[in-house]
């Protein structure tokens, strides 16, 4: 129930329909894991290790305790106990027994000290100052999506957040991304201690970026194909706008092989970060907006990721499918199913029958045309 560890509470989440359809994110229940700011915290016991002994914990010092879903009184007695914030779990157990309110601790992630009287224990769990705000980024958010988001789930004002994002020397980012936030903001479920400043809970997502990158080796195999890593970051998050999972190595083999080839690459997702819309249906004059962002205009990729990708997309950057694709259309909007070619010929049938299928007979297409 309770663990120590030096960061902010931080899980990923798992992998998430792309940047489309922004109304089918999947926030599955999460296991829960303590964290806490390096330097304050004490060291504490783990449920199913053996109890600290708690009359050796100075008073006063700061606990974050995990109440799952499902938790007993009991186990709840005994995860206080081994956290040293009560002497004993009976203790606390006998003073629940008198406060019928205790049936009322629900799951969540609790701000507690060492050492304290049973019946405080009772009423700082009850008071909503106590738990920790969660904070859950899905995969393939832009940037001012999850200053906005962040800002609901956290009370933090969103100018505080955007400062934070503005100034480099307040964030501790890779070198390589030359004091760029975006795309590294990395998309997990938090839970933000009450008293958090705007720029710890940016710091725990950079963190958190940083472990997704040393999981995957980015910089390693980054440098292997001969790539910059924050360039793979950019395909990544073109691979999480563009296509289902499923799809997402095959998405960064047609990316690669355009740009060695010279093309453009002509991704709608683009458009779209570029407009601030979210679409398959872009009309001539949307395709045309002068953007640095807009791969229908500009050579190459970019300038910067046009969202957070999550690890999957990370490592589809990293490990490209095998093919000779140029092309891809997702012919439905619903299950995301989208299908690839070498063949123009091919690809402008299947736009046709897209456009056939859904009314769209003006609309361009989703994924890379010519």
């Amino acid at each position: 129930m309770s663990q120590m560890l030096p960061f902010l509470t931080q899980d990923p989440l798992p992998p998430s329909k792309n940047r489309r359809s922004p109304f089918r994110w999947t926030v599955a229940a999460l296991g829960l894991i303590a964290l806490v700011l390096a330097g304050t915290w004490a060291a504490m016991a783990i449920r199913g290790l053996a109890p600290a002994e708690t009359s050796r914990v100075a008073g006063g010092q700061p606990v974050l305790l995990v109440v799952e879903t499902g938790d007993s009184l009991s186990t709840l007695a005994q995860s206080l106990e081994a956290a040293g914030v009560v002497t004993s779990a009976s203790a606390f157990l006998a003073s629940a027994d008198l406060d019928e309110r205790a049936t009322r601790i629900g799951p969540g992630v609790y701000t507690l000290t060492t050492a304290m009287d049973p019946a405080a224990v009772i009423d700082a769990m009850l008071d909503p100052a106590s738990r920790a705000a969660r904070l859950v980024l899905p995969e393939g958010l832009r940037i001012d999506e999850t200053v906005r988001i962040t800002a609901q789930a956290t009370g933090l004002a969103s100018a505080e957040l955007e400062s934070v994002l503005r100034t480099p020397v307040e964030m501790e980012l890779p070198s390589w991304a030359k004091g760029r936030p975006e795309g590294l903001l990395f998309p997990a479920s938090y839970d933000i201690i009450p008293g958090r400043t705007a720029q710890e809970v940016i710091a725990a997502m950079i963190n958190r970026f940083g472990l997704a990158a040393d999981e995957v080796s980015l910089e390693r195999r980054a440098m292997k194909m001969g790539r910059d890593p924050y360039e793979i970051m950019i395909v990544a998050s073109l691979v999480q706008a563009e296509v289902a999972p499923e799809d997402f190595r095959k998405v960064a083999r047609v990316i690669y092989t355009r740009l060695d080839q010279g093309m453009k690459l002509q991704f709608d997702s683009t458009v779209n970060y570029a407009l601030k819309t979210d679409t398959f249906f872009l009309t001539d004059d949307m395709l045309a907006v002068d953007s640095p962002y807009n791969t229908f205009v500009i050579e190459g990729l970019p300038p910067t990721p046009i969202n957070s990708p999550g690890q999957q997309a990370i490592d589809a950057a990293l490990n490209p499918a095998k093919g000779d694709w140029l092309y891809f259309v997702t012919v439905d909007p619903e299950s995301l199913t989208t299908k690839f070619t070498n063949d123009y010929d091919q690809f402008l049938q299947w736009k046709q029958e897209f456009r056939e299928g859904y009314g769209a007979t003006a609309a361009p297409l989703p994924g890379a045309s010519s």
